[in-house]
C-alpha cells in the first residue's frame, strides 16, 4: 500500500532548515530508497515517494512556518539540481502509476505556485548543477530561479530525445504560459540533450538571473531576502499538522470525520462526511483548536482518502458522497472561514480548501452526490455536490425517521472561497451560459432549500421521493458502473471544466491526452523502444509513421 502521510522525521529525500524568514529545502535523495524495489534513485532523479515528502513539506511549510516567507529550494548533491524523474521507475511501473504519478506530481507543484501566489510564502529555486526533465519542471513552479554560471550547471527538458515521451509535470505549458517563452527557441530547448545555461538561459526567459560561483551564496541569501520583504504572510505561532487518526480495514477507510466504504462487487466506494460537532466561537478558539478544528481536520481526511482511492484502489471506479450532522454547524464553520478570511491560518484553511476540492474535480473516477435526510450538505460540503457529475436529493419525510425532510443550503464561500482550475466557482461552471441562474443562487445564501426548490432552481440533479429513491438510485449507481471506465474518464474530463482555459487546466488537459497516448506508445515503451533501451547503449527503433 502507498502511505501518503508522513513527517520531517521520516523524510529520506529532503532537508529543512530555517533562518529568520527564509527556509531552506534541500533535495537530497538517498539512491536506495525508492518507493518499490529495482531502481536506484541516483542523481537527486525521484520517485512517488520522493514526491509525498516535497508535498509533506511544502504543506508543513504553509501550516507549522507561519514565520516564513520565502522558501529556497536547492540541491544537497554535488552538480547536480535534480535529474528529474527516475527512468527505470518509469520502465518498470504501469501505466496507471506513470499516469497516476505525472498527475500527483502537477499537482504538488501547483501547491508550490499557490503558496507562492495566494500564501505570501514565496519560493525561489537555487539551481547549482543540472536540472533536467522533472527537476527544471520543479525549479520553474518557483517565483524566481537562479542559476549559477560555472558553464557545468544548466537546464533542460530532454524527454523527446531521450525518451520518446513529453514532459510530465506541466514543463512545455510552463514555457509558453508562465515563461513566456518564444515558441521557436523552446522547439529548440525541448529538442535539446544538453541543455542551456549561462545567458542564453536568462535571453530565452528559462531562468531569471545567472550569478557567478564567487558571488551565489551571498546573492541566494540577498535575493531571498527581497523575496521575502514582499510578502505579506504575518504570523508568529504555527499549527503542527498532527498525524491522521486513521483505521483501514479490507472494505473499510475510517477517520473521525470520514468515512469509506468500498464495495468491490459494485466496483464503487461511499464516503460519508460528518459535519462539526464542537466548533470555537472566535478566531482565537480556531487557532487554540489548531489541527483539529474541523474544516481543516476535515480536509485533510478527505484528501488522503482520495489519494489512496487513486493510487491503491485503481478498480473502484464510482465514488459516492453522504454527509451526515447539523447544517447548521456546517455554516457556523463557514462564518468562521468567512469573518476571519484575513488571517493568516484562516487563508490557509481556505486555500487547503480549494486544494483538496480540485483534487476531488481531478480524480479519475465518476462522482454521484446524494442528498438525503440527516445529511448536512451547507455551504462547503456543498461544493461535493456542485462536483459531482450527478447529484439525487431525497424529497419529502423518510418514513419513521424524526431528523425531517433533506436540506441544501449555500453560503458565502460557495461563490468565491474555492475557485477550480479553471479560475470559476463551481456554481459558476454549472451555470455557465447561464448567468441570470447565479444569480438567483447568490440570492438563496442562507435559505433552507428542499429537493423540490434545490431542483427547481438546478442545484441538483433529480430529486426523488421515497417511492422511487432506492431504486432510482440503485439504477444510477449500476448503469454507472456498466459502462467503460475508458470512455468514461474521458467523458467526465471533458465536462467538468467549462469555460475559460487556464494554465492548470491546460497542464491536466494536456498531462491526459500526451501521457495516456503516448506512454502506451511502443516508441516509448515498447521492448524497442526509448523508455526499455535507456542507458543501454542500443539506439531504440522507432515506428516512424505519424498518427
Amino acid at each position: 500500500m502507498i502511505d501518503f502521510q508522513t513527517d520531517p522525521a521520516r523524510y529520506r529525500h529532503w532537508k529543512l532548515s530555517f533562518d529568520g524568514p527564509v527556509a531552506t529545502l534541500t533535495m537530497d535523495v538517498d539512491p536506495a530508497g525508492g518507493l518499490m524495489e529495482g531502481y536506484e534513485l541516483k542523481l537527486n532523479s525521484y520517485d512517488l515517494g520522493v514526491d509525498i515528502e516535497l508535498a509533506d513539506a511544502v504543506q508543513r511549510l504553509r501550516f507549522e512556518h507561519p514565520e516564513v516567507k520565502t522558501v529556497v529550494l536547492r540541491s544537497g548533491k554535488e552538480g547536480v539540481f535534480c535529474a528529474g524523474a527516475n527512468i527505470r521507475m518509469l520502465g518498470k511501473s504501469s501505466h496507471g502509476h506513470k499516469v497516476n504519478f505525472c498527475k500527483f506530481t502537477n499537482e504538488t507543484r501547483l501547491s508550490i505556485e499557490d503558496a507562492s501566489e495566494n500564501s505570501g510564502q514565496i519560493y525561489l529555486a537555487a539551481i547549482a548543477g543540472s536540472a533536467a526533465g522533472g527537476g527544471y519542471e520543479l525549479a520553474v513552479t518557483a517565483d524566481h530561479i537562479m542559476l549559477i554560471d560555472d558553464r557545468r550547471s544548466s537546464v533542460s527538458l530532454p524527454e523527446l530525445p531521450l525518451l520518446a515521451v513529453l514532459p510530465g509535470t506541466g514543463g512545455l505549458t510552463r514555457l509558453t504560459d508562465k515563461r513566456r517563452v518564444r515558441r521557436d527557441r523552446a522547439d529548440i530547448f525541448c529538442t535539446a540533450e544538453e541543455g542551456v545555461r549561462g545567458k542564453r538561459a536568462v535571453e530565452w526567459r528559462l531562468v531569471d538571473e545567472v550569478v557567478p560561483p564567487s558571488a551565489w551564496e551571498a546573492k541566494v541569501t540577498e535575493r531571498a531576502l527581497e523575496l521575502a520583504a514582499r510578502s505579506d504572510r504575518a504570523g508568529t505561532r504555527g499549527v503542527a499538522l498532527t498525524p491522521l487518526g486513521r483505521t483501514i480495514g479490507t472494505d473499510k477507510i475510517a477517520y473521525r470525520h470520514v468515512h469509506a466504504v468500498l464495495d468491490r462487487a459494485g466496483r464503487s466506494v461511499t464516503i460519508t462526511i460528518r459535519g462539526p460537532s464542537d466548533l470555537p466561537g472566535d478566531l482565537r478558539g480556531v487557532h487554540d483548536q489548531g489541527a483539529a478544528f474541523w474544516p481543516l481536520a476535515m480536509a485533510r481526511e478527505l484528501d488522503d482518502v482520495l489519494l489512496h482511492l487513486r493510487l491503491n484502489e485503481p478498480s473502484i471506479g464510482l465514488i459516492v458522497f453522504r454527509s451526515v450532522g447539523d447544517p447548521a454547524l456546517v455554516l457556523a464553520a463557514d462564518s468562521l472561514l468567512e469573518q476571519y478570511q484575513t488571517d493568516w491560518l484562516v487563508r490557509e484553511i481556505r486555500l487547503l480548501l480549494k486544494r483538496v476540492f480540485k483534487r476531488t474535480d481531478m480524480m479519475a473516477r465518476s462522482l454521484i452526490a446524494l442528498i438525503d435526510p440527516g445529511s448536512c450538505f451547507a455551504g462547503t460540503l456543498a461544493e461535493l455536490v456542485f462536483a459531482a457529475d450527478r447529484s439525487a436529493m431525497f424529497a419529502g419525510h423518510l418514513a419513521g425517521d424524526n431528523r425531517g425532510p433533506a436540506t441544501l443550503h449555500l453560503s458565502a464561500l460557495n461563490f468565491s472561497a474555492f475557485p477550480m482550475g479553471n479560475g470559476m466557482s463551481r456554481l459558476a461552471n454549472r451555470f455557465y451560459g447561464e448567468p441570470e441562474s447565479l444569480t438567483t443562487a447568490a440570492g438563496l445564501i442562507g435559505d433552507t432549500l428542499d429537493a423540490a426548490a434545490a431542483e427547481d432552481h438546478g442545484l441538483v440533479t433529480f430529486a426523488y421521493d421515497q417511492t422511487d429513491w432506492d431504486d432510482e438510485v440503485r439504477l444510477i449507481l449500476e448503469e454507472r458502473a456498466s459502462f467503460s471506465p475508458d470512455a468514461l474518464t474521458g467523458l467526465e474530463a471533458n465536462l467538468r471544466f467549462s469555460g475559460p482555459e487556464t494554465m492548470e487546466t491546460r497542464i491536466f488537459g494536456r498531462l491526459t491526452a500526451w501521457q495516456n497516448w503516448i506512454f502506451q506508445r511502443p516508441n516509448a515503451v515498447g521492448e524497442t523502444g526509448s523508455l526499455k533501451r535507456y542507458g543501454s547503449g542500443i539506439r531504440p527503433d522507432f515506428n516512424t509513421e505519424r498518427v
